[in-house]
Parts: structure tokens; sequence; C-alpha cells
């Protein structure tokens, strides 16, 4: 049986790429072979290896964004395959094609459903999601019926940690900031939902389950529920 806290949250917010998607670090022999590059040829590895990724540090000192980031590493693997990419979106989709098993955490899924089964309110908080991975990826996730709210800065373009993009969530969900738990893999974005009201968890790339497990904590959930036999 699951045990409830006394005052447990109301609704798991999550963000997309990272947290219930794998990052593109995770992926790099993915990329490579659907690129037809030699293994090893992707040696930038952000969060996984910093010292690897001036990039990625550079991002992190918040001088240049997120969205810069993987658009400069978009146009550096495009240049390898002999091709212009302008932007992230043909990077994604070109490394990882219709295979959305390769993508998608199999903890963030089973997160969700033990989450919805106990009447929690579920959203995505997203800056990129359709930008990155296309219009029609959802359509391929049949996880994503599960979700009561979607907000993508592709189409309100406010982007996170801008406080208007907590309040659009939040308004959506008709929920105050404090009863949501906000999971996220860049700590600005946490700072700015703390800053707003919400609970975040910083979603460590390098352990998911640990990750999965604190959000569910926090919605009055026992961590156990969620097992290492769900990070398969």
């Amino acid at each position: 049986m699951i045990e409830a806290n006394l005052n447990p949250a109301s609704a798991l917010v999550l963000d997309f790429g990272g947290v219930i998607s794998k990052t593109m670090f995770e992926t790099h022999a993915v990329t490579e072979q659907a690129l037809g590059l030699a293994n090893g040829t992707l040696t930038w590895l952000g969060p996984f290896d910093p010292s690897s990724d001036e990039l990625w540090r550079a991002m992190q000192r918040d001088e240049i964004s997120e969205r810069e980031y993987w658009n400069r590493r978009s146009r550096e693997v495009g240049r390898l395959v002999g091709e212009d990419w302008v932007d992230v979106k043909t990077l994604v989709q070109r490394a990882r094609g219709a295979d959305t098993s390769i993508v998608i955490r199999p903890e963030a899924v089973r997160t969700v459903m033990i989450a919805k089964a106990f009447g929690k309110k579920l959203a995505i908080l997203s800056n990129e999601l359709d930008l990155f991975y296309g219009a029609d990826f959802k359509t391929r996730l049949p996880f994503i019926s599960l979700f009561d709210e979607i907000v993508d800065a592709t189409y309100t373009g406010i982007l996170k940690p801008d406080p208007k993009s907590y309040k659009i969530l939040t308004d959506r969900l008709g929920l105050p900031a404090e009863a949501c738990v906000f999971v996220d893999d860049q700590r600005r974005n946490i700072d700015g939902a703390v800053a707003c009201g919400l609970q975040a968890v910083h979603f460590d790339v390098r352990d998911p389950l640990g990750s999965y497990r604190e959000a569910l904590t926090l919605l009055g959930i026992q961590a156990s529920e969620l097992r290492e036999t769900d990070h398969a």
C-alpha cells in the first residue's frame, strides 16, 4: 500500500526534454548510428562530463540560452554529415526518428501512471516541446493522454524561468502554486519555480529514478512504489 502525507501536493508538473525524454547526451551512440557517423564522434557530454563541453558550461553561466546551445550543436552535427541544419529540430528528428522507445524514460511513464492513479493532476511545462520534437511527436506517445495540461513555449512564447510561464501553468491547472510539484533538469528553471511558490525537484539526469522518487514523496506517495525495475 502507498501512504499519503498529511498535506501532499495536488499536481505533478514535468519538463519534457531531459526529464520525460532522455537527453541527447545519453543517446550519442544512437545519433551516430542514425547519421552514419563513427562511434565516438560526438564527445560533448553536458552534465555527464562538463569538462568535455565548454559550450555547456557557457550555458550554465547564462552566457547563452538553452535554445542557442542546442542550435549550435545542431549546426555542428549537420556539418559532420555535409548538411546545413539551422536549428535543433532537425538534429532531434534526424537523430531519433520514429522510435520513441529509445527516447522516453521508462521511470517517467511509470511515475505519471502512479500519480494519475492517486488522482493527481498532471502537466507538462516545456520551453520547446514541439519546437524540438515536432508537433506530431506527441501523437506517438500514448501516455501523453494522461496529462491534463501542456504548456509549451513553442506557442506561448514565454520561456522558463519567466514568472509568467509558471502563472500560465497554475492558472490552467486551477491550483495555487504551492500545490504543484515542478520537475526540471535546469537549475535556472527550478529557481524560477521556487521564486513563484511552486515546490520543485531539480532533476538529476544521472539519477532519474531518485529524482522521480523525490517528486512522488512531495505528492504524498511512497517513493518505494517506483521500483528499480521501472528504470530498466
